[in-house]
C-alpha cells in the first residue's frame, strides 16, 4: 500500500523558546482565528485520551488484558485499537480542516480558488478519509487501490450525479483513477452537494462493503459525523478550474504547519507551549508510523522477489539438466533408428525378389485363364444379342395383334351405329304409311277437295319414291358392310393362326437358348473349379519354395526378421482392412446424411413456399373448384397447406415432418411418389 507523506527533519522543527518569542510577536494578529483551532485540538486530544481509556477499560472488563491470550488474539485487539486511533485522528483532522476553511473563507469573502491552501489541505484530508480501509484489488498489472470506485456508485444511487460522472470521464487530461476521484470531489463541492452524495453512499453500506474493510472510517460512525460536518461547506462558493491542473500526479500530503500555529495568552503561557510540543510529538509519531509501514511493505516485497528469483534459478538449472538428458536420449534413438533402417532395407530387398518370382508365375497362369474367359464372354454376348432380337420380334407381333383387335372393335361400333340408323328409318316409313292411310280416308270423305290437293298428293308421292330409293341404298350399304365384316373376321382368324405358329417357334428357340445358357454356365463353373485347383497348386508350390528356402538358409536371425516383417505386414493389412471398413461406413453415413439433408431441404422449401390457409379464406376446393357445404367438408393438405375436399385429398403419405402417414392432395401425392422413386433409383 503506497501513500505519499512529507518527511521533515528534526532540525526544521521549532524549539520551545523560538515558539514563545514568535508567539509574543504574533499573538495579537493570530488571536482571532487560532483560538478556536486550539480549542478543537485540545478537544481532539481529550477525546483521544478518553477513547483510549474507555477501550482499555472495556478490554479489562471483557478479559482481554488480565487473562493470558494467544498471539492471534493480541494481534487482533491491537489492530482494532490501531484502527480506532486512526479513525479518531482522521475525524479530528477533518474537523480542524473544515473549521479553518470556513473561517478563512468568511474572512476572504466566501469565493475560493483552487490555489487556496486551506482548500487544498481540506481535499487532502478528505482523500485520506476516503482511502482509509480500502480493499486492494489485484489486476494483471499489479495491485490497485483508489477511492474512485465507491464514488462511481453515486451515479447509480443518485441520478443527479450523472452529470459529474460524464464530465469526469470526458476530461482527456485524467488518466488514473486517483485523478478522476479528485476531479469528482472538486465538482461535487462546486455543486454544494458533496455531503448529500456521501450521505447516499453511507445509507447503502452493503454496497460499500465491496470496497472497504469492516473497520474502515466510512463503515463506522465516524463517517456519519464527517458527512454532518461537510454540510457546513454549503456556505462556501468554490470556483475551481480542472483543465489546467495535473490531478493525477499531485502528492496528497497533510501540511500540519497550518494547524500547529498557536497563540500565547497572558493567562496561560505554559499551557500553550505544552500543547505545541504535544502536537509536534503526535505529528512526529504519525510520520514515524507511516514510514515504518512503508519500510515493512518494501521489505516484504524484497523478500517475495528474492524467493521468486531463487525459484526461477532452480527451475533454470533443472531445465538445463533435462535438456542435456533429452539430447543424449535423442542421439541414442538416432543410432537405433539407423540400425533398424539398415535391417529393414535388407529384409525388404529379399522379400521383393521373392514376390517378383511369384508375380511372374501368377501372371503367366492368369493370362491363360483370361483368354478362356474372354472367349466364353464373347459367346455369351452373341447369344444375348440373338435373344434380344427375338424379343423385339415378339413385341412387334404383339403390337400388330393389339392393333387388329382395336380395328375389330371400331368395325363393331360402326355396324351397331348403322343398325340403329336402319331402325330409325323403318320407324319413319311406318309413320309415312300411316299418314298415307289418313290422307286416303280424307280423300274419300272430301271428293270435292281432291282436285285442289292432287298436286300436293303428287308431291308427296315423289317424296315417298325418294324415301324408298334411299331405303334401298341403305340396305345395299348394309349388305356391303356385312361382307366387309366377314372378310375382316376371316383375316383376323388367319392372323391369329399365324401368330400362334410364330409364338410356338419363338418358345422353341427360347428353350434352346436356355439350354445353351445352362451348358455355358456349367462350363463356367467347371473352369472356375479348374482355376481354383490351379490356385491351390500355386499355393502348394509357394509353400514348397518357402520350405526349401528355410532349409537352405538355416539362419535363426533371418527367420526372426522374416517373422517380424510378416507380423508387421499382417498388422498393416489389418489396418488397411479396418480403414477400408471405416471408409465404407463413412460413405454409408455420408449417403444417409445427404438423403437426410435433401429431406430437410425439401421440408424447408415446402415450409417457405407454402403457407397454411385458414378455414375462413377458402370457400371452394382448389382442385375441383366445388363449393364447400355440410356434406362436402374442408380438409388441409399437410404438404402444401391448401384446402381440398375429401375426394381430392383422400391419399395418405409419410412426410419428414410427420412420423405417421398424413392426408395429402392428389398433386402432392404424385410429386412425392416421383421424388421417392428418383431417390430410390
Amino acid at each position: 500500500i503506497k501513500e505519499d507523506f512529507e518527511i521533515i527533519d528534526k532540525k526544521q522543527l521549532p524549539d520551545a523558546a523560538e515558539l514563545k518569542n514568535e508567539g509574543k510577536e504574533k499573538a495579537a494578529e493570530e488571536a482571532r482565528w487560532s483560538a478556536p483551532i486550539l480549542s478543537l485540538a485540545k478537544k481532539a486530544s481529550e477525546n483521544l485520551a478518553l477513547s483510549y481509556g474507555n477501550a482499555l477499560k472495556s478490554a479489562s472488563l471483557v478479559g482481554l488484558i488480565s487473562k493470558p491470550v494467544s498471539n492471534d488474539s493480541t494481534a487482533k485487539t491491537s489492530a482494532r485499537f490501531h484502527a480506532m486511533e486512526e479513525r479518531s485522528n482522521l475525524m479530528n483532522m477533518m474537523k480542524l480542516s473544515i473549521k479553518t476553511l470556513i473561517q478563512s473563507a468568511l474572512s476572504l469573502g466566501r469565493t475560493l480558488d483552487s490555489d487556496f491552501p486551506p482548500l487544498q489541505q481540506f481535499f487532502v484530508v478528505l482523500e485520506h478519509c476516503l482511502k482509509h480501509g480500502l480493499k486492494v484489488k489485484k489486476t494483471f498489472i499489479g495491485q490497485n487501490k483508489s477511492f474512485f470506485g465507491p464514488l462511481e456508485l453515486v451515479e447509480k444511487l443518485c441520478p443527479e450525479a450523472s452529470d459529474i460522472a460524464t464530465s469526469v470521464k470526458n476530461l482527456p487530461e485524467l488518466k488514473t483513477a486517483v485523478g478522476r476521484g479528485r476531479a469528482w470531489l472538486y465538482l461535487a463541492l462546486m455543486q454544494k452537494k458533496l455531503a448529500d452524495y456521501l450521505k447516499v453512499l453511507l445509507d447503502h453500506k452493503h454496497l460499500l462493503s465491496e470496497f472497504y474493510e469492516p473497520d474502515a472510517l466510512m463503515m463506522e460512525e465516524e463517517g456519519a459525523v464527517i458527512v454532518g460536518l461537510l454540510v457546513g461547506l454549503n456556505v462556501i462558493d468554490a470556483n475551481l478550474c480542472l483543465k489546467g491542473e495535473d490531478l493525477d500526479s499531485q502528492v496528497g500530503v497533510i501540511d500540519f504547519s497550518l494547524y500547529l500555529k498557536e497563540m500565547q495568552d497572558s493567562d496561560g503561557k505554559e499551557d500553550g507551549g505544552i500543547t505545541a510540543v504535544l502536537d509536534q510529538k503526535h505529528y512526529v509519531e504519525e510520520l514515524n508510523r507511516h514510514l515504518s509501514c512503508t519500510v515493512t511493505d518494501l521489505q516484504n516485497k524484497i523478500d517475495c522477489l528474492e524467493k521468486t528469483n531463487s525459484k526461477l534459478q532452480e527451475e533454470l538449472a533443472a531445465a538445463t539438466d533435462r535438456i542435456g538428458s533429452l539430447q543424449e536420449e535423442q542421439q541414442q534413438l538416432k543410432q537405433q533408428n539407423e540400425l533398424i533402417r539398415e535391417r529393414s532395407e535388407k529384409s525388404v530387398e529379399v522379400t521383393k525378389e521373392d514376390t517378383k518370382v511369384e508375380l511372374d508365375t501368377y501372371k503367366q497362369s492368369r493370362q491363360g485363364l483370361d483368354e478362356m474367359y474372354t472367349d466364353v464372354w464373347k459367346q455369351l454376348k452373341e447369344e444375348k444379342k440373338i435373344r434380344l432380337e427375338l424379343e423385339k420380334e415378339l413385341e412387334l407381333q404383339i403390337g400388330m395383334k393389339t392393333e387388329m383387335e382395336i380395328a375389330m372393335k371400331l368395325l363393331e361400333k360402326d355396324t351397331h351405329e348403322k343398325q340403329d340408323t336402319l331402325v330409325a328409318l323403318r320407324q319413319q316409313l311406318e309413320e309415312v304409311k300411316a299418314i298415307n292411310l289418313q290422307m286416303f280416308h280424307k280423300s274419300q270423305n272430301a271428293e270435292c277437295s281432291l282436285q285442289q290437293k292432287t298436286e300436293a298428293i303428287s308431291s308427296f308421292e315423289g317424296k315417298t319414291n325418294e324415301m324408298m330409293s334411299s331405303m334401298k341404298q341403305m340396305e345395299e350399304r348394309l349388305q356391303h358392310a356385312e361382307k366387309a365384316r366377314q372378310a375382316a373376321e376371316e383375316r383376323c382368324n388367319k392372323m391369329k393362326q399365324e401368330l400362334a405358329g410364330k409364338l410356338d417357334t419363338c418358345q422353341q428357340q427360347m428353350s434352346q437358348m436356355d439350354s445353351k445358357c445352362t451348358t455355358l454356365e456349367k462350363e463356367l463353373k467347371s473352369e472356375k473349379e479348374q482355376r481354383q485347383t490351379l490356385q491351390r497348386e500355386l499355393h502348394q508350390e509357394k509353400d514348397a519354395t518357402t520350405l526349401l528356402k528355410t532349409e537352405l538358409q538355416q539362419m535363426e536371425g533371418l527367420k526372426k526378421e522374416l517373422r517380424k516383417l510378416q507380423d508387421e505386414k499382417q498388422q498393416l493389412e489389418k489396418v488397411c482392412e479396418e480403414q477400408e471398413q471405416a471408409l465404407q461406413e463413412m460413405g454409408l453415413h455420408l449417403s444417409q446424411s445427404k438423403l437426410k439433408m435433401e429431406d430437410i431441404k425439401e421440408v424447408n422449401k415446402a415450409l417457405k413456399g407454402h403457407t397454411w390457409l385458414k378455414d375462413d379464406e377458402a370457400t371452394h376446393c382448389k382442385q375441383c373448384e366445388k363449393e364447400f357445404s355440410i356434406s362436402r367438408r374442408k380438409h388441409h393438405c399437410r404438404n402444401c397447406g391448401d384446402i381440398f375436399c375429401n375426394t381430392c385429398s383422400s391419399n395418405e403419405l409419410a412426410l419428414p415432418s410427420y412420423p405417421k402417414p398424413v392426408r395429402v392432395c392428389d398433386t402432392c401425392h404424385t410429386l412425392l411418389l416421383q421424388r421417392c422413386s428418383s431417390n430410390s433409383s
